[in-house]
């Protein structure tokens, strides 16, 4: 599984140096789905479900599940890249919000929320916790900054299938749901926006976004507990690179394969 995960990883590292104003979402998505297959994957969105494309991209007030299209980003955008790969009989999922050019304060601050609410939930992938406390310390840490917390749309387990048991709401209470256990997977999503937590599910059949336009966040990790305690399947690492971000927040959850 670290294998497939690593290969979404890689593939939102190879994005990153494209991102800017002027590209289009469907030329990333053609990026992707060759960059996948020439590294011995399948893109696992496409086809799955009837979805037609081999990413999720969803701009600003879209908050998961975009349709890749010809309009072309903007300077200030934020763009949410959700991968997913098939490889060696198993997935691999995750997701990164991305500012294209310069984006407003307040939507920078959202994305750098979003993210460390990630890393609050994985945190809590302890043995003998249970699923309720990556819930709760997601919810606590974004709604403490006045965000909504997306609750039609959660987190899942992930293995031989895309989407398996138990979900991970991004909101819940302690000590509440599935108790963790090692060699459990799972996908942890934060999906936060930057006014309300409603959303609107659109006529296609798969785009949402935030119910009053504001900017959506979403960042996603794989994440499996070894002896007790988290460890990330999937990485920022490429993306970091790609960026010339310095960064040691994965530290804590790291360990040799």
């Amino acid at each position: 599984m670290r294998e497939s995960a690593q290969l979404v990883s890689k593939t939102l590292g190879m994005l990153a140096k494209e991102i800017k104003p002027g590209v289009t979402t469907l030329h990333l998505d053609k990026l992707a789905h060759d960059f996948i297959k020439d590294h011995g994957g399948y893109p696992a969105f496409l086809g799955m479900y009837g979805f037609p494309n081999s990413l999720c991209i969803s701009p600003n007030e879209e908050v998961v599940h975009g349709i890749p299209n010809d309009k072309p980003l903007k300077e200030g955008d934020v763009l949410s890249v959700d991968c997913g790969v098939y490889m060696n009989d198993f997935y691999g999922d995750h997701a990164y919000s991305f500012e294209v050019g310069e984006v407003a304060p307040e939507t920078k601050k959202l994305l750098k929320i979003t993210k460390e609410s990630l890393y609050k939930g994985i945190e809590q992938c302890v043995r003998g916790k249970r699923v309720g406390d990556i819930s709760f310390a997601i919810q606590n840490y974004c709604e403490k900054e006045g965000y909504g917390v997306v609750r039609e749309l959660v987190g899942h387990g992930l293995g031989r299938t895309m989407h398996e048991d138990p979900q991970v709401p991004n909101y819940g209470r302690k000590g509440s749901g599935k108790v963790l256990k090692d060699g459990i997977v799972l996908a942890i999503e934060p999906m936060i926006n930057l006014g309300t937590e409603k959303v609107k599910f659109h006529k296609d059949g798969w785009t949402v976004t935030t119910l009053d336009n504001k900017p959506s966040a979403h960042f996603e990790h794989d994440v499996t507990i070894i002896n007790g305690k988290p460890v990330l399947l999937s990485t920022f690492k490429y993306i970091y690179d790609a960026l010339g971000i310095t960064s040691n927040e994965e530290e804590p959850f790291t360990m040799d394969f």
